[in-house]
């Protein structure tokens, strides 16, 4: 078996050979353009059987990969940091260029058998598509009604309230008579801040929609779970894609954040809030716990009887994140496994 790294960037895409032994046997630099791959494949010919390691198969590499992948080969995704410290602990490896990136990649995939393997892209690709649009457009809203905020109050004495609907800040809008030329600026500025803002609404509506539609479609049963609507379960399934390369709960609650980062020594033994992980799993997981708290649900009961053992708010809300975390994986899991 050889592994062929790749260094992928947006113009190019290096790629070395290297046998079990972790020698260098060719290498090769192509352009990437529509030949990209028939080029990589001729290349790579003669090396049987072979696997491709590519650096950050999701970021730059992702088309070369879903490329790779379409026409029978064996991939597997390299993260970036892993590859960087191949390369940086690597004897006469540690200058940054192209060749040694992929040198590095494809001994970072050598060493270590537990890489994601790249398949083709199917339908949770499409509700990740679905939930990344729905949050830009989320956020997009956010900064908008911000600024509204913000000329509102340099217009109106006391501004509105925290809740604000593009048809209310209209009709504070209407009643200003502007004095002065910045005046009058600020307010068509806030004018033009609630067409921001309708338009918004009406993205971010329709986005709903269709991810309602695509959830339906997929057939999941992460819904079941109270709190997991469309728009949390769309964040789920995409973002967390093959359950399956998950072997328990505790694999897939370290990969979203919820599980507890040990943080020991010697003999004291204590643990830490884990800031890493895929923090979009996390944000759902977090508004699933938020929804289930705020109604009379079973998660509610075990958020007041952390409360009762002496935990605070946030620590209880974390410790019914990391139980939904395991529901979510066994719905997920059951729909995989089938």
């Amino acid at each position: 078996m050889v592994l062929i790294g790749i260094d992928s960037h947006k113009a190019t895409h290096t790629a070395v050979v290297v046998d079990d032994d972790e020698r260098e046997l060719a290498r090769i630099k192509v352009r990437s353009d529509r030949s990209q791959v028939a080029v990589l494949l001729e290349f790579a010919e003669a090396y049987r059987p072979r696997r491709w390691a590519i650096e950050s198969a999701g970021g730059l590499g992702f088309l070369l990969a879903q490329q790779l992948v379409r026409a029978g080969e064996d991939v597997v995704d390299v993260p970036a940091t892993l590859a960087a410290r191949v390369r940086l602990l690597g004897s006469g490896r540690g200058s940054k260029n192209d060749p040694n990136d992929a040198l590095s990649t494809a001994i970072a995939a050598l060493r270590d058998p537990h890489l994601r393997t790249v398949v083709v892209e199917d339908h949770a690709m499409v509700l990740r598509l679905l939930a990344d649009r729905h949050q830009d457009l989320t956020s997009l809203r956010t900064q908008a009604v911000c600024r509204l905020h913000a000329l509102i109050a340099a217009l109106v004495p006391g501004g509105v309230g925290r809740r604000i609907s593009a048809d209310g800040a209209l009709s504070q809008l209407q009643a200003v008579r502007p004095s002065t030329v910045v005046e009058t600026a600020r307010r068509d500025l806030a004018l033009d801040l609630v067409a921001d803002i309708r338009r918004l609404d009406a993205g971010i509506a329709a986005v709903k929609a269709s991810t309602a539609v695509a959830v339906a479609a997929s057939a999941t049963t992460v819904t079941d779970v109270f709190g997991v609507g469309p728009v949390v379960a769309a964040l789920l399934i995409g973002h967390t894609g093959d359950i399956t390369r998950f072997p328990t709960p505790g694999h897939y609650a370290s990969y979203n954040g919820t599980a507890p980062i040990e943080a020991s020594s010697g003999k004291v033994v204590r643990h830490r809030l884990n800031q890493r992980g895929n923090r979009q799993l996390n944000h759902a997981l977090h508004m699933a716990a938020v929804t289930q708290i705020r109604f009379d649900t079973p998660g509610r009961a075990y958020y007041l009887r952390k409360i009762e053992e002496g935990k605070s708010a946030k620590e209880a809300r974390r410790a019914l994140k990391r139980r939904i975390s395991d529901a979510v994986y066994r719905q997920m899991r059951a729909d995989a496994l089938g």
